[in-house]
């Protein structure tokens, strides 16, 4: 088996007599991907935000590579190795895609070698046509690559994804599952999403949170089978 890359154990998050994620035990392998799925209010972005160091677990532990990061900082964290591109996309508008990742680029990186990620960044994430526009007159989808080549721009080996098809056209998350797959070839992800076809295209493996707990973890294919994952989470999109 690979070697862990994020281990939880009895991560627990509570607000006041509400238990938003109760004893998750949760391990992710070296270059792995794993999508997060579940209802609304099933814990999904607050276990997010235990690991980015957004929010201190109320008890449990967090571990990357081994090390305790359950109660070190957002910045700590960052420059560990984790990255997340939130849903709703963190950017400049009125920068240009090609200033935004360089702004990106250069926290970590020599100004000359800074450069050099940008372009690289642009190909990547197919903007380079698009590299003097401002951000602001973006289209969805086009906003949330440029968020997505920040976090790459920063190097981590684990990457946390808040719902990155969410409002895009058929055509860009096709293009965005592809950028997935191909980020995942060198990067260990962690995607929530609620789009099933989106994780058909990217998943091998899929967690299922429901009420704070995981309720299962197996193949997508599997998943969709899951008649207990159906009734929760599903409903009609799985007959469909």
């Amino acid at each position: 088996m690979a070697a862990a890359l994020l281990d939880t154990r009895d991560l627990s998050m509570h607000f006041g007599g509400v238990k938003a994620v109760r004893n998750v035990n949760f391990t992710l392998a070296e270059g792995e991907l794993r999508c997060l799925i579940g209802p609304n209010g099933a814990g999904k972005s607050t276990f997010f935000k235990m690991l980015t160091g957004q929010l201190e677990p109320t008890r449990g532990q967090v571990l990357f590579r081994g090390q305790d990061i359950s109660r070190a900082h957002a910045h700590q964290i960052a420059r560990l190795g984790i990255g997340i591109k939130t849903q709703v996309p963190s950017v400049f508008d009125g920068l240009s895609v090609r200033d935004n990742i360089w702004l990106a680029a250069s926290r970590l990186n020599s100004k000359e070698r800074a450069r050099r990620l940008v372009d690289e960044m642009l190909e990547r994430i197919g903007l380079v046509d698009a590299a003097e526009r401002l951000v602001g007159q973006l289209a969805h989808g086009q906003r949330q690559w440029v968020e997505l080549g920040l976090v790459l721009s920063t190097d981590p080996e684990l990457i946390l994804l808040d719902e990155p098809a969410a409002g895009m056209t058929h055509e860009e998350v096709l293009k965005t599952a592809a950028l997935v797959r191909e980020i995942n070839r060198s990067k260990a992800l962690i995607v929530v999403e609620h789009d099933m076809q989106f994780i058909r295209m990217i998943a091998k493996q899929v967690t299922v949170f429901n009420q704070g707990s995981v309720l299962v973890e197996d193949t997508v294919d599997n998943i969709m089978r899951n008649p207990q994952v159906r009734d929760i989470y599903l409903g009609k999109q799985a007959a469909a």
